[in-house]
């Protein structure tokens, strides 16, 4: 496969990925904005997702409706929602002959839906949940279409790679944000709804409460998070699917550049696996979670450098 249909599909995957991270966050956090003691407010989002500068966030942060605007529908900031849609539509457009054509028409349609003027007016006026559901099952829809139509080749590989890497990156950057949650100084009140919200923009509440039975504490609520295999937003789950496709890249590959790949993703995947810190130990999750995000990007720079022909 040409170097740059592989770095084309594996941005295609990294643009949907975050798109559905993004969506959820949004959706977890105007309903968190309906219970005043567990509400953080939109400025910690729109630091991360936004491009505003600090006197317009400060304009913005007050207002629902402008604060999902931005950070969803506002094709001035390049990282909103709809210019993650558009520019995974046009990767999709310039490798059609790579991916089914299912796979095209269920990303065209998010395209055209995530423009329609009612749908904003939905999720800014009307009812966000709703209309944040709605694009968000585009989303699902998309996902699906892949797993059922895509051949296993080398695209759906590099397809693959594009979503577990990009979801380990989002899966890090949620703590980050809701790491107040685990300060032993928070109100038990306040940690447990922070922790429920948390587990809530991560899709785990739901096998939580199953797997625990019991009260949220920051101790289950890592171990979940962090280190089950089993939970597929989990960094553990991500970086073994990441080490799973990056493996079948051997016999296409060459040799020093697969070994490099491997080392770089093994070495991420154990420092998750034998890592050791208490969950109230604030500045030790900091730390692990940068050195974490840090050895995903060294994962990106060797993609791009061994795979894709990027400097």
């Amino acid at each position: 496969m040409l170097s740059r249909v592989a770095d084309t599909i594996y941005w295609l995957a990294r643009y949907l990925e975050r798109s559905q991270a993004m969506l959820q966050v949004l959706r977890i956090n105007y309903i968190a904005s309906q219970d005043e003691q567990a509400f953080e407010g939109w400025r910690p989002l729109l630091y991360t997702y936004g491009d505003l500068t600090e006197e317009e966030i400060t304009a913005t942060v007050g207002d629902t409706a402008q604060v999902l605007g931005h950070l969803i529908f506002d094709r001035d900031n390049a990282v909103s929602v709809y210019n993650n849609i558009v520019q995974g539509r046009e990767n999709a457009r310039a490798v059609q002959d790579h991916i089914t054509k299912e796979v095209w028409l269920s990303l065209n349609d998010y395209y055209h839906a995530i423009r329609q003027e009612d749908v904003a007016r939905l999720v800014q006026v009307e009812d966000p949940v709703s209309g944040i559901d709605f694009l968000f099952k585009q989303g699902l829809l998309f996902a699906g279409t892949v797993q059922h139509t895509m051949p296993r080749d080398e695209g759906y590989v590099f397809l693959s790679m594009g979503k577990y890497l990009e979801r380990a990156l989002q899966t890090a950057d949620i703590m980050r944000l809701k790491q107040e949650a685990f300060a032993p100084n928070t109100e038990p009140h306040h940690s447990a709804a922070g922790l429920r919200y948390l587990l809530y923009a991560l899709f785990g509440y739901e096998l939580y409460t199953k797997t625990y039975k019991g009260v949220i504490t920051p101790e289950n609520v890592l171990e979940m998070l962090v280190y089950d295999e089993d939970f597929p937003h989990s960094l553990a789950y991500s970086l073994g699917q990441l080490q799973r496709y990056c493996e079948r890249l051997r016999d296409q590959s060459l040799p020093e550049s697969y070994d490099h790949l491997h080392f770089l993703i093994g070495k991420a995947k154990n420092n998750v696996a034998y890592s050791s810190f208490q969950a109230r130990n604030g500045p030790a999750l900091a730390q692990f979670l940068q050195q974490t995000r840090s050895e995903l990007f060294e994962v990106a720079g060797a993609l791009n450098t061994h795979y894709f022909g990027n400097s």
